[in-house]
């Protein structure tokens, strides 16, 4: 995936790559068109992606659209494994933008410094930002912030975070915010994918 990340002329970013591969692995086969309305970028840059994405080997492409290869279900099912979401989460003083996407990332407490490289590719990949939370002893923690309760006094976004993406101890929960829903859900799905990275050095 980092032979995909942006360079000059690209306008997509490895975000838009992972949402992708989740979507026609989803799926089975998913057309440009779709993904076009899916990614919220124009059908020249989709094709670009699917064009790196077949040089990767990642996608095969077929009358009924692109599907996935042997090794973008490899990744596919590695990305499954570690991550979960996104899901909407309600809008809140606690989140910059009127909208907010959170994702998980399983056990990876110890990848996160001070929430700052999630912050930043978030803000690389269009939202406002992204809030990081550590689920540690049932409770939410800033990273870096000591052991306060961050939900305390939220019970419906701690009920969301919950229903929706079931965190364990040591796993990471970051919400991306955005004015825009696509962006929000992006942002978060950009700062899930750079914690992923860091938790599995070499495998992405």
């Amino acid at each position: 995936m980092e032979k995909a990340a942006p360079g000059p002329g690209l306008t997509f970013l490895e975000a838009h790559v992972m949402k992708a591969l989740e979507l026609i692995g989803d799926e089975k086969t998913v057309g440009r068109i779709r993904l076009a309305g899916e990614l919220k970028i124009g059908e020249g840059a989709v094709r670009t992606l699917l064009r790196h994405m077949k040089n990767l080997g990642l996608i095969k492409r077929t009358r009924r659209g692109n599907s996935l290869t042997d090794r973008g279900k490899e990744l596919y099912d590695f990305i499954k494994t570690w991550t979960a979401g996104p899901v909407e989460v309600p809008k809140s003083p606690l989140f910059l933008g009127k909208y907010n996407a959170g994702v998980l990332v399983k056990k990876a407490a110890g990848a996160v410094r001070y929430g700052l490289e999630q912050r930043d590719a978030a803000l690389k990949a269009g939202a406002l930002g992204a809030t990081t939370l550590i689920y540690r002893k049932g409770v939410y923690i800033m990273p870096g912030g000591g052991e306060e309760n961050c939900l305390e006094g939220f019970p419906e976004i701690r009920r969301r975070l919950e229903d929706g993406l079931h965190p364990k101890e040591g796993d990471v929960i970051i919400i991306g915010s955005a004015d825009r829903e696509k962006a929000a859900e992006l942002g978060a799905k950009a700062a899930g994918l750079e914690t992923l990275k860091q938790l599995h050095l070499g495998k992405l």
